[in-house]
């Protein structure tokens, strides 16, 4: 009998090459992926990162197989990753900065108000942005930060509270409303429907214009796969607020409930700079706190230079707190 050869190393595993293949067009193409069934687009980009994940496990199957074609395609899908999100990994982050400044999502169903805000008051930054601060809350937050911060404005669910004065705040209308959250809050907590503000820093070196915002909530759910209407529409009215900021140095603060590779961010992102991807260490996930996969709450520039970014430890909320230190 004659024996059957096998097939070289090259043609062995054409499967596997082609799924290399397709996940590096996947990651380098994903803005072209639509957004008009289920929002399946903001999904793909929300968690994007996480796709080089397919990486190691495709080359495990490759060296099982002995397949040189399938090797050889995987660095498709790891060029596009790393364009992506290598500059990610080098350490940025440079002694310095004329201000530290500070957001956290303190959660509604927070057990220990008062140590999250002893915490954050322990984290030394300048200016401190919280977002869904309930009423029962507030004054146990206004109490414990008393002493750190002299100075600070609350709008509905969103205040700021700072060392140094504050001046011209004003709501913020990004039209939110809480969706499908509404079901999911706390039993007896009250949430005011405003949940952004500006106001004005005054600095040594000239006014800052502050923004803190809660945009609303993205959820998957059957019927409308990834639903983020309320947080959309808060991003293009937040887009449009910083587009008519006339001081020039901005800082966006806050839980806005997506990834800046989200394209429903591009009002947000084509003015302001993320502080993690410009001076952070690695991806700066911080929600959820108990393991972070995303990075949804964001410290966001325009007029100044992050000199570093960094991830607070974990309080007794569902996210964890962010920080940057910026100069002029």
């Amino acid at each position: 009998m004659r024996a059957v050869s096998r097939p070289g190393p090259w043609k062995r595993a054409p499967v596997l090459a082609a799924l290399a293949l397709l996940l590096g067009l996947f990651m380098l193409l994903h803005a072209q992926i639509p957004n008009r069934i289920g929002n399946l687009g903001s999904l793909v980009e929300t968690f994007l990162p996480w796709f080089g994940l397919f990486v190691p496990v495709l080359l495990a199957g490759a060296l099982w197989r002995r397949s040189a074609s399938a090797v050889l395609a995987l660095l498709v899908p790891v060029m596009v990753w790393l364009n992506l999100f290598g500059g990610l990994l080098a350490g940025k982050s440079r002694p310095g900065g004329d201000l530290i400044v500070a957001g956290h999502n303190v959660g509604a169903a927070n057990p220990d108000p008062a140590g999250t805000a002893r915490d954050l008051a322990a984290s030394g930054a300048d200016v401190l942005a919280l977002v869904e601060v309930t009423e029962q809350a507030r004054g146990t937050y206004e109490k414990e930060l008393a002493t750190a911060y002299p100075y600070h404005t609350v709008r509905g669910t969103v205040g700021l509270w700072s060392k140094l004065p504050l001046s011209g705040t004003r709501p913020v209308d990004t039209e939110m409303d809480y969706g499908p959250l509404a079901d999911t809050k706390p039993a007896g907590v009250k949430l005011a429907y405003n949940r952004a503000l500006r106001t004005t820093v005054a600095t040594d070196r000239g006014p800052l214009a502050v923004y803190v915002a809660h945009l609303g909530s993205a959820r998957v759910n059957t019927r409308a796969g990834f639903w983020t209407d309320s947080r959309d529409r808060g991003a293009q009215a937040l887009g449009e607020a910083i587009a008519a900021e006339k001081n020039e140095r901005v800082v966006l603060i806050g839980d806005l409930n997506g990834t800046m590779d989200d394209r429903a961010f591009a009002g947000v992102t084509s003015q302001l700079r993320s502080a993690q991807e410009v001076a952070g260490d690695g991806f700066g996930f911080s929600w959820p706190a108990t393991f972070p996969v995303v990075r949804i709450d964001q410290i966001l520039v325009r007029g100044v230079k992050p000199r570093s970014s960094w991830v607070l430890p974990a309080t007794g909320s569902d996210h964890l707190p962010v920080a940057a230190a910026i100069s002029w």
